[in-house]
């Protein structure tokens, strides 16, 4: 390693902007340096504008870590430490989906590097762009390394990595240029992307690559999808659109860049949206043709609309099992148009006119040539759409009543306590006013969470609809303490899912972090004690009689301020703005009901092949025409 010359870039990237191009432009790094693997990594990645790294350190990535201090001591880079690698995965998720920043996580081999991986769930399931930077065994094969998988075959590592998503072992340093460029295609795909895994064996971290043209390493395209519909397939969407009269939007997760295009194609067609758990404000709450969620928990108006439609229109959806109900959402439904990006998405259903493309760029075609009449369409939907309204209205009801009552008994802490609905609308509601960004847990408060929340524009509420990892949210809002424009975030969470997780409570102090989490506390895994009665009449093993007071846990960390949230609406409130104006992590621990009284949920409308339901629902899959 020659420190001087790693000093000598370092310091001439960090004048520049971190700008490689144009230090080549001006003369002043050479177009062909010589380099360490770690280092050309690290260049690589500036390239694509990746500077912020995630990072657990140990005997696998020492080499790495040093370059990175480097980089560090001149401005170049920001390498954040944090105490547990599934809390830093999602942190690193949330930099990139919330605030559109792709960082790199970096663990040694072994038993962090497989929890790293674990946590990628999260990125892998909501298409969020990750880079992950593991340790390896060495290559000389010199026997076992510590920590390795104890198995004489190559590349373990790099063979699991790309079972979750894709990856690169860099057994042979001078394939950088490969690497970087496959990696830059998942992280930046603009449709499906995800995680991406560099496996650095351990001996060729600090190998030199001779000659390296960093002209050539990739991050300066755009990657973009511009297509246009034929002729025939508009006439085909045209035939469709006047063959049935109950026509419903299904709003996937993907539609969510694409909220002023499908608001304008939905008022021109005059047809109800429902929406996906992970699609909330792609439709303002409050417009006519919203019908809110729809799924296996879904709501009455979004599920009314899923039932008796006869053709879908799905947009941006991978019609996972919550969100067609695994598969009969649409049980009248005979026909489907899909606009979708991704091919197998597209044609998952049968019946299908498949519509391949940018969302953004379909539908404005299409609502052109609706506005201009180039597609005529029949005017018989006016019915249908105001019944699907009443449906929306009975459900406003619906929520309205279940918010009134605002206690109940409860068995765990023998006496009245806020229901998890009327807990969750009054933090939701001060979210809102305060322009807060929402992140909601898995569990119970994530299912009421996306009932409730009634959001006027996309990406105010994330939620990991795709893998339901517990521990996300308390997790995910320590992104804001590292993004370049931080928003104030709350994290909604039960109880379960933040002792998933709860070393946030260290890593908020440590990296500056101010924020909110609300600890929803039923002392049980709720979601599936509810699923056992559901399903058994009988709950077992997912409770517990152990006391935890939240506050005083979140007080043992100096610097982070605990708060009771009471008993009421009105105690919570006041709690509530206490918190927002303390300058850290803020903690609020809310008691609230969990039981068999119907007042005390929102409620399930949809069917999932679960349990003793599967029997039931797999023979009403094979009825469904689409």
């Amino acid at each position: 390693m020659n420190l001087k010359a790693i000093e000598q870039r370092a310091s001439i990237l960090a004048k520049n902007n971190g700008n490689i191009l144009d230090c080549i432009d001006k003369k002043l790094l050479p177009r062909n340096v010589d380099v360490t693997l770690s280092e050309g990594i690290i260049l690589g990645l500036l390239k694509q504008n990746v500077k912020k790294y995630f990072a657990i350190f140990g005997h696998g990535s020492t080499d790495f870590a040093e370059i990175l201090r480097i980089y560090e001591k001149f401005g170049v880079t920001k390498t954040f430490n944090f105490r547990n690698e599934i809390e830093m995965t999602h942190a690193a998720t949330a930099l990139s989906w919330q605030y559109k920043e792709i960082p790199a996580v970096v663990t040694s081999i072994g038993p962090g590097a497989l929890q790293a991986m674990a946590g990628s769930l999260a990125s892998s399931s909501n298409g969020v762009g990750v880079y992950h930077i593991y340790g390896d065994e060495t290559t000389h094969g010199e026997g076992y390394n510590m920590q390795q998988i104890p198995k004489r075959e190559q590349d373990l590592y790099g063979k699991i990595t790309a079972l979750m998503s894709e990856s690169h072992v860099f057994h042979t340093p001078e394939s950088i240029r490969d690497g970087l460029r496959k990696g830059y295609l998942k992280t930046k795909h603009p449709y499906k992307a995800g995680p991406f895994y560099f496996m650095l064996p351990i001996n060729t971290q600090p190998k030199i690559i001779k000659n390296l043209n960093l002209d050539t390493l990739p991050g300066k395209d755009k990657l973009e999808n511009h297509n246009k519909l034929s002729e025939n397939k508009i006439k085909e969407f045209e035939n469709s659109i006047n063959k049935f009269n109950k026509i419903v939007i299904k709003a996937g997760g993907g539609s969510r860049n694409f909220s002023k295009e499908l608001t304008r194609f939905s008022e021109i067609l005059n047809v109800p949206v429902v929406l996906a758990p992970g699609s909330l404000g792609v439709l303002s709450d409050e417009h006519k043709n919203n019908m809110h969620v729809g799924g296996s928990k879904g709501s009455i108006s979004g599920n009314y609309a899923m039932q008796n439609a006869n053709l879908l229109i799905s947009i941006g959806s991978r019609s996972v099992c919550q969100s067609d109900c695994s598969g009969i959402g649409y049980p009248k439904a005979e026909a489907v148009i899909n606009i979708n990006a991704d091919l197998s998405d597209m044609m998952h259903y049968n019946n299908t006119l498949g519509l391949n493309g940018d969302i953004g760029n379909i539908l404005n075609q299409i609502n052109d040539s609706l506005q201009n009449n180039k597609i005529k369409k029949s005017n018989t939907k006016n019915d249908w759409t105001e019944t699907c309204v009443s449906k929306k209205k009975e459900w406003t009801e619906f929520k309205s009543r279940i918010y009134k009552n605002e206690t109940l008994k409860d068995d765990a802490f023998k006496k009245s306590v806020l229901t998890q609905p009327a807990a969750i609308k009054t933090v939701v509601d001060f979210a809102n006013s305060n322009n807060c960004v929402k992140f909601f847990d898995a569990g119970d408060v994530q299912a009421n969470g996306f009932q409730i929340a009634e959001d006027k524009n996309p990406f105010q509420t994330y939620t990991d609809t795709g893998a339901s990892y517990m521990g996300f949210s308390p997790s995910a809002i320590l992104a804001s303490a590292i993004a370049n424009k931080p928003r104030y975030p709350i994290s909604f969470t039960g109880d379960g899912s933040f002792m998933m997780n709860p070393q946030v409570l260290i890593d908020a102090v440590h990296i500056k972090l101010k924020g909110m989490i609300v600890i929803f506390d039923n002392r049980r895994m709720s979601a599936i004690t509810g699923l056992q009665h559901a399903q058994y009449d009988k709950e077992f093993k997912t409770n517990d009689s152990v006391e935890v007071d939240y506050a005083k846990m979140a007080e043992s960390v100096k610097g982070v301020k605990g708060f009771f949230g009471g008993y009421s609406i009105k105690e919570l409130q006041k709690i509530l703005k206490e918190a927002f104006n303390f300058n850290g992590l803020s903690v609020i621990h809310v008691p609230v009901y969990s039981g068999t009284d119907e007042l005390g949920g929102m409620g399930a409308y949809g069917s999932w092949n679960v349990g003793n339901w599967c029997e039931d629902v797999q023979i009403e899959y094979s009825k469904q025409k689409i």
